[in-house]
C-alpha cells in the first residue's frame, strides 16, 4: 500500500497510483527560488522559452544576502527584480525573511501539496505535510519554462519518535540525535516519513527543524502526517482548498527506524558536520568567541524566545548575533518584549535573512573563532572561513554559550 511520498507524487503527475523507482512527471503546486534567481534566469533566457509556463505557481525570495553586501549581490537583486516585474511572479523583498518561513508564513504551501525549491532545504515544508524537495538551478530553468520535472519516485523510510520528550530538549536535539546515530548519508535519496506519538509533543514553532535537517540527512524530501494544529495553521493562511495526505496503515518502507526521545538530552554537533554529535554535559566547557541565533531552522520566535529567557539579567561574555527568520518573527518579538531582552543583555541585531549562516555577511567569523550556532549546518567554512570552527545546538544552548563565553549548560544559569 501506498506511503504519503508515493501518494503526493502521484497526485502531482495525474496518476492514480506510484511505487518507488517509477519516473514520472511531476507538475509541482509551488516552484521557488531566492538570491541564485539571478543565475537562474540567465539560464531560463538561453532556454529560449517565450514566457514562464506557470506564473502563479512561482515564487521568489531575497533572502541569502540582504541588504546586499557588494555591488555584485546588488546587481543580482536588481536583475532579479525586473525579472519578477516582467512575468508578473511573486517576490518577497529584502527584509521580508528566509524562503522556508516566509512561503510558510504566506500559505503558499499546503498538506498534501508538492514543492520543488532551488535550495537544498526545501525538505523543511514536510512541517506541513507537503512534500518539499530541493532542486538544481537548471531545474528550476526548466520548471519555469515548462511548469514540470520529471523525478524518480523514491523509496520511503519511516522513524517513529516514541516517548516523551525531557525538559530542555528540542526539536533540533531530536535531529541531531538522528544525525548522530544514522550519518549524513543516512537517508541518502530516500524519502523519510515521521510518525509516533511524541510529533504531536513538538510545539508548532520547533516542528519545521526536523524535516528541514534532513536534508543534512541525505533525504529527497521528509513529511510529517499533518495534525489539526498544523490543518488550522495552514486554513488561517490560505484561501485555497487543499487535502491532506496521509500514508496507509501497511504502507511499504524500505527501512523502519525508531528513535526513543525520552533518552536524549541537549546535544551539540561539533566540527565540522552535523552528525559529529556529543552530549552537551561533555563538551561544556569549550570557549566560544561567537553565538548565533538565526536560520531557517534557529530563527522562529520560539528560539528567540528561548535565547530571551536564558540571557535575561545577563550581560554577555561573548558576542550574540540575532537574526530573526521574518519580519513576522521580529514584528512578535518586538511586541512581546523578547528583543528588549536581547537587546539589554548585548545581542546584535540584524535584518531577516540567512545572514552568516552560508558566510555571506552580518556575523563571518575571524581566522581561528569559534562560533556556536542555531543553523542546520557547520562544514569547515560554512561561515565564511575555513579555520573558524562551527558547532551546532539548540537556541538556549548557544544563548547560554554567549553569556557565558562558553559551552555550557543553560540550567546553569
Amino acid at each position: 500500500m501506498p506511503t504519503f511520498t508515493e501518494k503526493a507524487l502521484a497526485r502531482a503527475a495525474g496518476v492514480t497510483t506510484a511505487h518507488a523507482g517509477d519516473v514520472l512527471d511531476i507538475t509541482p503546486d509551488l516552484t521557488f527560488s531566492h538570491d541564485n534567481s539571478a543565475a537562474i534566469l540567465r539560464t531560463f533566457e538561453q532556454i529560449g522559452a517565450p514566457g514562464i509556463a506557470r506564473p502563479e505557481r512561482v515564487a521568489i525570495t531575497l533572502d541569502h544576502a540582504v541588504p546586499a553586501p557588494t555591488t555584485l549581490h546588488a546587481q543580482n537583486h536588481a536583475d532579479i527584480r525586473l525579472f519578477a516585474a516582467k512575468h508578473q511572479l511573486r517576490l518577497f523583498e529584502v527584509g521580508r525573511g528566509i524562503c522556508h518561513q516566509v512561503l510558510s508564513e504566506e500559505g503558499l504551501v499546503a498538506p498534501g501539496e508538492v514543492v520543488f525549491g532551488a535550495d537544498s532545504h526545501t525538505t523543511h515544508f514536510g512541517w506541513l505535510g507537503a512534500f518539499g524537495m530541493g532542486v538544481g538551478r537548471t531545474e528550476v530553468a526548466a520548471l519555469w519554462a515548462t511548469g514540470s520535472l520529471w523525478l524518480r519516485v523514491p523509496e520511503s523510510m519511516r522513524i517513529t519518535l516514541t516517548g516523551t520528550i525531557p525538559l530542555g530538549v528540542t526539536a533540533k536535539d531530536i535531529a541531531l540525535a538522528i544525525l548522530g546515530r544514522y550519518t549524513v548519508e543516512g537517508g541518502q535519496y530516500r524519502a523519510v516519513e515521521f510518525a509516533g506519538d511524541a510529533l504531536s509533543q513538538i510545539p508548532l514553532d520547533d516542528r519545521p527543524v526536523i524535516p528541514n535537517m534532513m536534508s543534512e540527512f541525505g533525504a529527497m524530501s521528509a513529511y510529517f502526517p499533518p495534525d489539526e494544529a498544523v490543518l488550522d495553521y495552514v486554513r488561517a493562511r490560505t484561501g485555497r482548498d487543499f487535502t491532506p495526505l496521509y500514508p496507509d496503515a501497511d504502507a511499504h518502507y524500505s527501512e523502519d527506524l525508531t528513535l526513543d526521545v525520552g533518552t536524549l538530552e541537549p546535544l551539540v554537533a561539533l566540527p565540522h558536520l552535523p552528525d559529529n554529535i556529543a552530549p552537551l554535559s561533555q563538551v561544556a566547557g569549550t570557549p566560544i568567541q561567537q553565538a548565533f541565533i538565526g536560520t531557517c531552522t534557529g530563527g522562529r520566535y520560539a528560539d528567540l524566545k528561548a535565547a530571551a529567557d536564558v540571557v535575561r539579567g545577563h550581560k554577555l561574555k561573548a558576542r550574540l548575533i540575532v537574526i530573526p527568520a521574518s519580519a513576522q518573527v521580529l514584528q512578535q518579538a518586538l511586541e512581546s518584549g523578547v528583543l528588549a531582552d536581547l537587546i539589554n543583555a548585548g545581542a546584535a541585531l540584524s535584518t531577516p535573512g540567512c545572514g552568516p549562516c552560508m558566510g555571506n555577511h552580518m556575523g563571518v567569523p575571524a581566522s581561528g573563532e569559534i562560533t556556536i550556532s542555531t543553523g542546520s549546518r557547520n562544514f569547515k567554512g560554512r561561515m565564511g572561513t575555513p579555520d573558524a570552527p562551527v558547532y551546532l545546538a539548540n537556541a538556549a544552548v548557544v544563548a547560554a554559550a554567549a553569556v557565558a563565553g562558553q559551552i555550557i549548560n543553560p540550567q546553569e544559569l
